[in-house]
């Protein structure tokens, strides 16, 4: 009986092992992978930050700074100690100038979410991009940081109807691009002369802050066309310097600039018999005035040597620059003279030499440019300067390899 029952016992056991083989080998398996359940981890909390300090455990008060009100009147609003005060005063030493503590300026309060609401870290927005940390959490510390810079590529395409300023607004554009191009054609394009009907493509990078431009990084490139003629910005790094070049290899920088002012208008130009304002008398005007607020910056348009430094009666504070053994340009009737100018001096071409005055004889803020050529006065809106340091002919090649493309992408939008 007992060998019997064993008999029954092994046969069972076979017969369950057979069967379970047979339902595996047949039937898949739709359970959980342990293997898999194992490997599975779990995801990692999402962390926000502000100012490069994790806030999910704060709450943020936000606010400008008052009229009159330094950090320290700010500090005791939010209950700081007149012993913290002073401490995190000596900590910005050397890191911050709380002199520049700006009212209007914008300010984060970070406190505890408690029903103290202590203050853990006051953050001062100096500008649109830096800021200061005065932490007084554990224990008292002063940084300064900046927020983080989004390059964002963007194209513009209109035309003139007023000016190239104008433009840009209308166009919900950043003005500031008016700015940049401005230089880039600063010896081929006049601006105070821009047509109606004139136009301008440009590829260029802007720079964002939270979401507001703080100004544009870069031209990429440019295409103007202005009084029937076009005029391209093309980009090209020769002797280990980037610089715009024309569709000919030709630099756009040429050996004086268009105009010694950045924007203004012509409100007199060049004649050999003008009415004068003040006097009444009909006389030569051997120059070109340009009307603009007092106080604008006047910059050399070359390189040259302070040759004439003086107040004079009818030119009121008054400059002369001697470019070359050909050329010299006068500028008079400033309101003072830009930093570091003295007779014999050297400047360079866009230094700031002076700014726009109303001294001597004159009846407003305004600019009198003369031009002389070989000591004799010509039009300064007739100068024609040669371009320098064209494509150099080992680089023709690669240039117009990246002319084509440019000028392709300039046209495509």
């Amino acid at each position: 009986m007992k060998h019997k029952e064993l008999f029954l016992s092994i046969l069972l056991s076979v017969l369950s092992i057979v069967i379970v083989f047979f339902y595996s080998s047949h039937f898949p398996y739709y359970g959980p992978d342990i293997e898999t359940l194992e490997a599975v981890e779990e995801p990692e909390p999402i962390i926000n930050y502000e100012y490069g300090i994790a806030v999910d455990s704060f709450e943020i008060l936000r606010g400008r700074i008052g009229r009159n009100q330094p950090l320290s009147l700010l500090l005791g609003d939010f209950g700081v100690s007149y012993q913290d005060i002073n401490a995190i005063a000596e900590k910005a030493k050397g890191v911050f100038d709380l002199r520049k503590f700006r009212s209007g300026n914008q300010y984060a309060a970070i406190v505890k979410s408690d029903s103290l609401s202590s203050l853990q870290y006051l953050v001062y927005e100096h500008s649109a991009l830096d800021y200061v940390v005065f932490q007084l959490k554990d224990s008292l510390n002063v940084w300064t940081d900046q927020k983080p810079v989004d390059t964002i590529r963007s194209t513009f395409a209109g035309s003139i109807e007023s000016s190239l300023w104008n433009t840009m607004v209308d166009k919900k554009a950043n003005p500031m691009l008016a700015v940049e191009l401005s230089e880039i054609y600063a010896w081929s394009i006049d601006f105070f002369g821009l047509q109606q009907g004139d136009s301008i493509r440009v590829i260029y990078d802007e720079l964002f802050v939270d979401s507001s431009s703080i100004g544009i990084a870069k031209i990429e490139a440019a295409w103007f066309r202005h009084a029937g003629n076009d005029f391209w910005a093309i980009p090209f790094v020769q002797d280990s310097t980037e610089t715009f070049f024309d569709e000919n290899g030709n630099s756009l920088q040429k050996a004086f600039l268009k105009a010694p002012l950045r924007y203004s208008r012509i409100s007199s130009r060049f004649s050999n018999s003008r009415l004068h304002p003040i006097l009444k008398i009909r006389r030569p005007h051997h120059g070109v005035d340009y009307a603009a607020p007092l106080g604008t910056p006047v910059h050399a348009i070359g390189d040259g040597v302070v040759v004439y430094k003086a107040y004079t009666k009818g030119a009121g504070y008054m400059l002369k620059l001697k470019h070359n053994s050909v050329y010299t340009t006068g500028y008079m009737h400033l309101s003072k003279y830009g930093k570091g100018i003295v007779n014999g001096g050297y400047v360079k071409q866009g230094d700031v030499i002076g700014y726009v005055g109303s001294t001597g004889l004159s009846t407003g803020p305004h600019l009198d440019f003369r031009f002389y050529q070989n000591g004799a006065p010509i039009d300064p809106l007739k100068v024609k300067s040669p371009p320098v340091d064209p494509i150099h002919e080992e680089n023709k090649i690669a240039y117009d390899s990246i002319k084509i493309s440019v000028m392709e992408n300039l046209l495509r939008f």
